[in-house]
Order: structure tokens, then sequence, then C-alpha cells
């Protein structure tokens, strides 16, 4: 991925808008990729960013929670948490391709595919500058502020 330019792309965002990647070029970018909404780890991980939200507004940065989950499910997920970014739905798994963070893993004993836990942060010029993959949620959202501040 980091040798390779990402292709803008399109995806239904919370609040009834549209994200398209190169509509937020001019600010720093965090997309992090998640499995599944209503989960203990991606809900301690949207938490963290959550509480982290206006530290990460401060050092111009806009953040973005990604999963397969629909628009229905990923509003009742931001409403639960009370999350001040918005999350998009990747049903058809555009950006999950575009990214590679589709994996088989095992659950309870079955092979499944799903998104590996994944973060990507771009600069204000639209550059692929980091990427995170198979995170470990502690201390990952402060990490990527960190990150975001320095770049």
């Amino acid at each position: 991925m980091s040798d390779k330019a990402v292709r803008d792309f399109s995806l239904p965002s919370t609040g009834g808008g549209t994200f398209r990647l190169s509509a937020h070029r001019g600010k720093k970018l965090v997309l992090y990729f998640y499995p599944k909404d209503n989960t203990p780890g991606c809900s301690r991980e949207a938490s963290d960013f959550r509480d982290l939200h206006p530290e990460f507004v401060r050092a111009g940065a806009e953040v973005f929670g990604v999963s397969r989950d629909t628009i229905a499910a990923h509003e009742r997920f931001k409403a639960k948490l009370g999350l001040p970014f918005e999350l998009l739905s990747d049903t058809d798994e555009t950006a999950s391709r575009e990214f590679g963070v589709l994996k088989w893993k095992t659950l309870y004993g079955r092979k499944v595919r799903g998104i590996e836990r994944s973060t990507f942060v771009f600069d204000a010029s639209g550059v692929l500058a980091r990427e995170w993959r198979a995170v470990k949620v502690p201390g990952h959202a402060r990490e990527v502020l960190e990150f975001v501040k320095a770049l």
C-alpha cells in the first residue's frame, strides 16, 4: 500500500452525507478501519478517538471510522457512544479492498473474512503519510494523535 497511491473513492456517511477522499485535501485525515459496530474492541477504539477528538481538531485533522456495517447500524453506534465524527459505510468493500484491510480470521474456530483493524493518516496534500495494520486498541488513538501533531 505505501508504494502506491490511493485511488479516490466515495462512501455513504452518517449524517446523510457522502465522504469523498479527494474532498478532504487541505486537512490532515485519519481513516480508521474497524471490524464491527457494537463489539467490545470497536467500541473501545471509537471511544478513544472520541475522547481525543478535540485534540485531533486542534491538530488540524479530521477523523472518520470505516466498517462494512450499514448506515443505519452506524447511526445507532454513533448515537450510543456520542461520537463527534462521522462513520463511513463500506458495505460493498470498495475502500476495504483499496486499503487491503480484508483478511481471513478465525472466529470461534471458523474461518471468516473481515476487516483487520487498521489506521491510515493522510497529510494535508492528500499523501498517505503513515499506516498501522493489525492494530491493538489500547493506546492506539493516542499514538495516531501524536503522529498527526508531528505531521
